[in-house]
């Protein structure tokens, strides 16, 4: 007995309208993958090539005027965002692709994940109705698919000024060829009409050129949204996705004008000569009638009105992908947890964190109850990768309730980062004035009535010691005002004792030994005691003159400052 999953005719939106294209498009879909495949690849990670500037066009356009807030460049260069989601993505239509990209760049106000949950329990306890889902969404998988964004985020064009003189010349088109079946003299006026309407068709042949990707995948979408439709799935919005689907259903005869050159190809594999021989009659009364310009513009301007049915369309497929590829994140992870937010939450709690790209990494946890982090330690002991573990299981937890960690509590926050830092030559930008810019917009952002997460990395260490630590610590006062919270690495032990009040002190520590260096990476209270740079430089060989030097000017330096202390 066939199974009905796979059995076309049971799929709704294979019963209507050119079944053997619909069937053949399957089919051709269909032998390149099957139900144990789509098994074998949930929970783990893609393995092709991503494009960026088509995944971020959709976010890119959008309108994020009532976001709570979208993360900027800056973060996303701080957290390696684009490794991270090529991680993260387990999309399978290109919609759903651009769609989890916004959704993990935009923080909304209300953090309302409610459909989210519901879909993704969904799919982890109903296999059949998963692999369905898949399915239906991986007939938009297709680069193409990545514009249909466009129709809805970018103006139409417009009918020309010389539209009526199309229109006019259709109908001398239409006139020319009955008057030859009556005056076989006027066989010259055929020609004549023919040969300056191919002229007016090709000159606007760009236009169809122009949606030639866009409005093809919007036929896809429409059926693709049909098949969802008929699973009931749990999406709050179905009964405005129906309505909207009625809307531009009855234009898909219109738009197939545009898909005309791909329905050709599959017609001459099925039929042959004789499909081939349609197209060029068909083809000839395009010409000769105009039907092409007058179709495409009499479309575009219909599609012009129905621009938030297309949105809704896109956005019942982004939603319902998204779900999907959040709950194949989860399952290919070995820990999570779905974190809580909330306005009365006053801590700032992470269990078990850890770094998604750093393979077998080491978990840390911390409390925070209305004190900020100072981190101290050497390099490649763990600071960064730590800084960077908490602002993407921040992100995450607020833009797909998901967390890299065993549990996570914290009340809505934004996020502001000043990890990764570096000259700009084209602009004559130096590295201290590009770090100083940045940490100005930190400090302005830091005014706001809204709680911010800021995490930086070596603060203003573009500059010499003793400016560094006197401009850091005011710093560094100015950002924790106004219940913020800020995670900061250091190499300046001195900055531990000026900002012991406002800031827990905590450290990641090495241990040398047997001439050579070893990290546990894990976080420690308290101060940093140990200091080790000296004997790294030592065990690398570096020369005895050196190493006595250095240690003698090191001792020195110790003494003064504990001088200082005293006094």
């Amino acid at each position: 007995m066939a199974d009905p999953l796979f059995d076309i005719a049971s799929q709704p939106i294979f019963r209507k309208g050119r079944v053997h294209v619909k069937e053949m498009k399957f089919n051709m879909f269909w032998k390149k993958t099957n139900k144990q495949k789509l098994i074998d690849l949930w929970g783990k990670a893609k393995e092709h090539c991503f494009d960026f500037d088509r995944i971020g066009y959709y976010h890119r356009q959008r309108d994020k005027n009532s976001a709570f807030q979208v993360i900027s460049e800056q973060i996303i260069k701080d957290i390696d965002f684009y490794r991270l989601f090529t991680f993260v993505d387990r999309t399978h239509s290109s919609i759903g692709q651009q769609f989890l990209y916004s959704k993990l760049l935009t923080m909304g106000k209300m953090f309302e994940f409610d459909e989210q949950e519901t879909l993704c329990s969904l799919f982890h306890k109903d296999l059949n109705k998963r692999l369905k889902t898949q399915i239906l969404l991986s007939q938009l998988n297709q680069d193409e698919a990545y514009y249909v964004s466009s129709l809805f985020l970018e103006e139409f064009i417009k009918q020309p000024k010389y539209f009526p003189f199309l229109v006019a010349m259709s109908l001398l088109g239409f006139a020319s060829i009955i008057s030859v079946f009556f005056f076989s003299s006027l066989w010259i006026l055929l020609v004549g009409v023919f040969s300056l309407n191919m002229f007016l068709h090709y000159l606007n042949k760009k236009h169809t050129y122009m949606y030639s990707d866009s409005i093809p995948q919007l036929c896809i979408l429409i059926n693709c949204v049909k098949g969802l439709l008929a699973l009931e799935l749990p999406v709050f919005s179905s009964k405005e996705t129906n309505r909207a689907v009625g809307s531009l259903d009855v234009l898909k005869n219109k738009l197939q004008i545009f898909n005309f050159e791909a329905n050709r190809q599959i017609d001459a594999m099925v039929k042959g000569m004789f499909a081939e021989f349609m197209y060029v009659v068909f083809e000839y009364l395009k010409i000769q009638l105009l039907l092409e310009p007058l179709l495409v513009f009499s479309t575009l301007k219909q599609l012009e009105k129905k621009k938030e049915d297309i949105k809704k369309l896109y956005e019942f497929i982004g939603t319902i992908d998204c779900a999907m590829s959040i709950s194949s994140l989860r399952y290919g992870l070995k820990k999570f947890c779905i974190p809580k937010i909330s306005n009365e939450i006053k801590t700032f709690v992470c269990k078990d964190i850890y770094h998604p790209l750093v393979k077998d990494c080491i978990q840390n946890s911390i409390t925070l109850d209305n004190k900020s982090i100072l981190l101290t330690g050497s390099n490649m002991s763990g600071k960064t990768t730590f800084i960077r573990s908490i602002a993407i299981n921040a992100l995450f937890a607020q833009t797909i309730n998901t967390c890299f960690a065993a549990g996570m509590c914290l009340p809505p926050m934004r996020i502001y980062s000043a990890i990764r830092i570096s000259d700009d030559v084209f602009s004559g930008k130096s590295y201290y004035f590009e770090e100083v810019q940045t940490i100005n917009t930190l400090i302005k952002e830091s005014h706001a009535n809204i709680k911010s997460l800021f995490l930086l990395d070596e603060i203003f260490k573009g500059t010499n010691t003793i400016e560094r630590i006197a401009a850091g610590k005011a710093v560094l006062s100015h950002l924790c005002k106004n219940e913020n919270i800020v995670f900061v690495s250091t190499h300046d032990i001195e900055l531990t004792d000026l900002l012991k009040n406002e800031y827990e002190l905590f450290h990641f520590t090495e241990d040398v030994r047997d001439n050579t260096v070893h990290f546990d990476y894990k976080l420690k209270e308290g101060k940093l005691k140990t200091r080790n740079a000296i004997r790294i430089l030592e065990i690398n060989g570096y020369p005895k003159d050196i190493i006595a030097e250095a240690k003698a000017l090191s001792d020195k330096a110790i003494q003064i400052n504990m001088g200082n202390t005293d006094r």
